[in-house]
């Protein structure tokens, strides 16, 4: 019994874990971000590509 106790402390004192937490929580509020500006993520991203098909069209 006194084992599962001393195992149990070392696994809540591990910190190796950490980094994945961290990278989770940045993927979920880039993700709210995308969500949030989406609509102008869409513009932005409409205004290049007419602009790159602009410039396409001035070269051929």
């Amino acid at each position: 019994m006194h084992v599962l106790k001393r195992s149990w402390k070392d696994f809540l004192q591990d910190e190796s874990g950490m980094g994945v937490v961290e990278i989770i929580l940045i993927i979920v509020v880039l993700i709210a971000m995308v969500i949030i500006f989406k609509e102008q993520i869409t513009t932005l991203v409409n205004n290049i590509w007419k602009s790159i098909n602009q410039s396409a069209k001035k070269i051929y």
